[in-house]
């Protein structure tokens, strides 16, 4: 009986880290609800219907659909299977085309719909996260001819005057690959998944990510993007500069937590347990404990 109880304490834990990577990964097997779609600007939208939980709602990340004199820019495109629903969205807010998509990281809930609008569609992504896609299935064989087009190593400039688009990259995170895509005429910036929700962020290791640097990272952005009102997350409701700095906060808060916690030689469920989002309004802490494993393997990898 004891063994058994350790047995299914050990799946149940397994499960449990697992489940956010899934959430990323896999596709529900078909759309059961048309994509919302919330107006910014008159040239700028958002297609939401964003947030993990039910696999039958879930669509993947906040899609930013950017509409300019030469046609549509998108912003990631959501999870596999939901290309269709995005067009028809798209259908209700322009006819002009998709001529362009920047991916702001590797997930296929940001990525899984980039061969949907065809080869002519300029795909640009950071220089890193194209050699994460490179590694994904999605991204094999034929389908290889999906793969970001152009790419850049710390900043890109798209456009210019009221259709420019700039792209930062500042270092590890969620990836390490994850662009910043700033609209400078609108005042508005995407954050992929470096800023996705009010809780523990997640730090794909696999894929370059880091909950150490992620803090740091986020100073960085903090201290060289100006000029921004609204903030588009990975996926929650749009957000504000200030809310971007009570994240990074929180990060750092996280962090030294973990530090602390796991120099008293605490386990990290008891880190986890000890952790309090009370002084975060608006936190959660269902997954504070995933993001302090994280922090826990990054350590214990370390010298």
């Amino acid at each position: 009986m004891i063994k058994r109880s350790v047995l299914v304490a050990i799946f149940v834990a397994i499960g449990a880290l697992s489940m956010t990577t899934v959430a990323y990964q896999q596709p529900p097997v078909q759309p059961q609800v048309p994509i919302d779609a919330l107006k910014l600007k008159d040239n700028l939208y958002v297609l939401t219907t964003s947030t993990p939980g039910n696999a039958g709602t879930f669509s993947g990340g906040n899609v930013a659909v950017f509409i300019t004199d030469g046609g549509v820019t998108l912003v990631d495109t959501k999870l596999a299977g939901w290309g269709q629903p995005i067009l028809d969205k798209l259908k209700t807010i322009t006819d002009k085309p998709v001529t362009r998509i920047i991916n702001t990281h590797t997930h296929g809930d940001h990525t899984g719909n980039d061969n949907f609008f065809g080869t002519s569609v300029e795909i640009v992504a950071q220089d890193n996260t194209k050699a994460n896609m490179e590694k994904m299935d999605a991204f094999k064989g034929d389908n290889a001819k999906f793969l970001p087009k152009k790419t850049y190593k710390d900043k890109l400039t798209l456009g210019s005057g009221k259709d420019r688009i700039d792209l930062y990259y500042f270092g590890a995170g969620h990836t390490n690959g994850d662009t910043f895509v700033v609209f400078p005429a609108l005042r508005v910036l995407h954050t992929g998944d470096m800023f996705a929700w009010k809780d523990g962020p997640y730090c794909d290791l696999t894929n370059g990510g880091s909950c150490v640097a992620l803090p740091r990272t986020l100073q960085k952005v903090i201290a060289s993007i100006k000029d921004v009102d609204t903030i588009i997350p990975g996926h929650s409701p749009m957000q504000t500069p200030a809310d971007l700095q009570m994240f990074q906060r929180f990060t750092a808060d996280l962090l030294s937590h973990s530090i602390d916690a796991q120099k008293a030689g605490k386990s990290v469920d008891d880190a986890a347990a000890s952790f309090k989002v009370d002084k975060y309004p608006g936190y959660k802490n269902e997954r504070v404990k995933a993001a302090i494993q994280s922090i826990y393997d990054e350590l214990n990898k370390k010298p």
